[in-house]
């Protein structure tokens, strides 16, 4: 019989669904009374979102590692058993023979056939030291079996442990996401409004992150698909397209690409409600089709700094930042965002 090593994978496994059970997130709640109102709530309820899909992620991850040990557990005692099997088939046989050789006689009647003592010694002692083997193989077995019984009971229980909170990780995920949809048209709303009657409602003010910025140069939003690009054709517009769209969802902070001056905070007209910041060297950024700025005409703003939030206001198809490059603050003078951004080290 072959032994089988015991490979204790449960321990690291159980720590890891430990942590994911303790990092449980809290369910998003009404309107935030925090500066900022409704801007600021898209913000947090953006922060849970993204909180609650990481330990969800992380959850599925753990449950698909502790499903994986039970089914390699579940094998392993298959062949355990076909081990045991094949066994206790391998002791019928010697027994089958014992008894064709004269194995099943009396002592004392195998010891009057012999011809000689030397004869009936190792003939018991071959007999002995089979059925020796045997019973000890059989009893390793078991044993093993026993072990590999016991772990795939713990996975399996770990395992389906991690199901339950994965279930329940996904129904605040659910919650948070409504929550986040249901204030994201509600501030779209407010910014469609501003937008109609022409007159922005004013800088929304927010906890910038603390993150520090080494490099000079930054994309315009942290996280994004790319869509409509510098030039492309197309009917939404009269002649080529002008800027680099990112499809993000409405209230996705959006940042200015490098230090500046907020030349132009403007809520009407085709792009909305938009952002210019003037930058050195004489270039300017747009920021366009958003539902909420964060930042005041003539304010000065570092690189990564937010300066508003995105959305889909004027002439938009749906959420999205509208990003211009320009010689001068006016339409019409564009250059290539990304060629631009590549050569301050910004790849898209």
């Amino acid at each position: 019989m072959r032994s089988r090593r015991r490979h204790p994978l449960l321990v690291p496994v159980l720590l890891c669904a430990l942590a994911v059970l303790i990092a449980r997130p809290t369910s998003a709640t009404g309107a935030s009374d925090t500066p900022g109102g409704l801007s600021a709530e898209v913000v947090r309820l953006y922060d849970e979102a993204s909180l609650a899909t990481q330990q969800y992620e992380a959850g599925r991850r753990a449950a698909d590692v502790q499903r994986g040990r039970a089914q390699r557990l579940e094998r392993l005692l298959a062949r355990e058993r076909q081990d045991i099997a094949a066994l206790h088939g391998d002791l019928g046989r010697i027994a089958r023979a014992q008894y064709r050789s004269g194995g099943g006689l009396p002592h004392t009647a195998q010891m009057l056939l012999a011809d000689s003592p030397d004869e009936l010694m190792r003939g018991q002692r071959a007999v002995w030291q089979a059925d020796l083997a045997v019973n000890n193989a059989v009893t390793k077995s078991r044993r093993a079996e026993a072990r590999l019984a016991a772990d795939e009971e713990k996975a399996a229980s770990a395992w389906q442990t991690l199901e339950r909170r994965n279930g329940e990780l996904a129904k605040i995920k659910r919650g948070i996401e409504k929550k986040l949809e249901e204030a994201q048209w509600t501030l779209q709303g407010q910014a469609d409004a501003s937008v109609a009657a022409g007159a922005c409602r004013g800088a929304v003010r927010h906890d910038q992150p603390r993150t520090r910025f080494i490099q000079p140069w930054v994309a315009p939003v942290e996280t994004y698909e790319l869509s409509s690009g510098f030039g492309s054709g197309g009917d939404r517009w009269a002649s080529r397209h002008t800027g680099q769209d990112f499809a993000v969802d409405i209230g996705t902070p959006v940042r200015s690409v490098g230090a500046g001056r907020v030349v132009k905070v403007s809520c009407g007209g085709a792009f909305g409600i938009e952002v210019v910041v003037k930058h050195a060297g004489g270039y300017y950024t747009q920021y366009a089709h958003l539902a909420a700025v964060t930042v005041e005409q003539g304010q000065r703003v570092a690189a990564g700094q937010w300066v508003g939030q995105s959305g889909t206001t004027g002439n938009s198809t749906g959420p999205h930042l509208h990003f211009e490059v320009r010689l001068t603050p006016q339409l019409g003078s564009g250059v290539d965002p990304r060629e631009w951004l590549a050569t301050r080290g910004v790849r898209l």
